[in-house]
């Protein structure tokens, strides 16, 4: 195997390192979607077994690319904006659907929802997909900040942060934990938690289940939305 890489979903650092030393094969850091053709960004190869530091990518040379807030207007560095791309790779539309094409192509770009934030030195952080945002008190909750946290753990064996209704915070997130030992706590899950997020990110609640639990789709993403339907149950409250 020459090299190895995943789609579709956040992967933890150490089950890069994990699953890169097994297959003996680097990892390829770089992002994209069918849509785009090749990736807008993309960085060197994680040599197997290594635990990188971060997934900062570089913006691909063969497109353009914009950060930009829920006005079209570019955001300052360190802000997260959606990643819109045009380039010659670009697909040209969905078919039959021209609602979502005129939502989605603005202005002569593609926007992907897919939420990012440049550094001062210019490379791409991936933050979270736009429609998984929480907003909370006014604050804006991106799920996956919260997971990156709880998956470092190794007393998770997985974990998926979802938003509920909340009737003085308008939404707050949810974990639904997988553990990886018995006799995992509650409070063992937010105290991992303390520290590595603002106190307004932590979870309101943690739901410990099976992988079997969660809902996932053919190719393995989890359901998110069926999760928020199962809070959203009286027994569930």
């Amino acid at each position: 195997m020459k090299s190895c890489g995943c789609m579709a979903d956040l992967v933890p650092l150490h089950q890069i390192a994990e699953v890169t030393r097994l297959l003996d094969a680097p990892y390829v850091n770089s992002f994209g979607s069918t849509e785009t053709g090749s990736g807008p960004a993309t960085a060197g190869l994680i040599a197997p077994g290594t635990v990188a530091k971060n997934l900062s990518k570089v913006q691909s040379s063969y497109c353009e690319v914009r950060l930009v807030d829920a006005d079209d207007q570019e955001v300052p560095d360190g802000e997260p904006g959606e990643l819109a791309i045009r380039g010659p790779s670009l697909f040209s539309g969905y078919w039959q659907a021209p609602e979502v094409n005129a939502r989605d192509f603005r202005g002569g770009w593609f926007h992907m929802g897919d939420m990012f934030v440049r550094n001062p030195d210019g490379t791409l952080d991936f933050v979270d997909r736009r429609k998984y945002l929480i907003k909370s008190g006014g604050e804006n909750i991106y799920p996956a900040e919260i997971e990156r946290v709880l998956l470092a753990d190794a007393r998770i064996a997985d974990a998926v942060v979802v938003r509920t209704p909340d009737a003085r915070w308008g939404e707050v997130p949810v974990a639904f934990v997988v553990p990886a030992v018995d006799h995992l706590t509650e409070d063992d899950v937010l105290a991992c938690c303390r520290g590595q997020i603002a106190g307004y990110k932590m979870p309101k609640g943690v739901r410990f289940v099976t992988d079997a639990d969660l809902p996932r789709s053919t190719t393995g993403k989890i359901k998110r939305h069926e999760l928020e339907a199962q809070l959203k149950k009286p027994e569930a409250v």
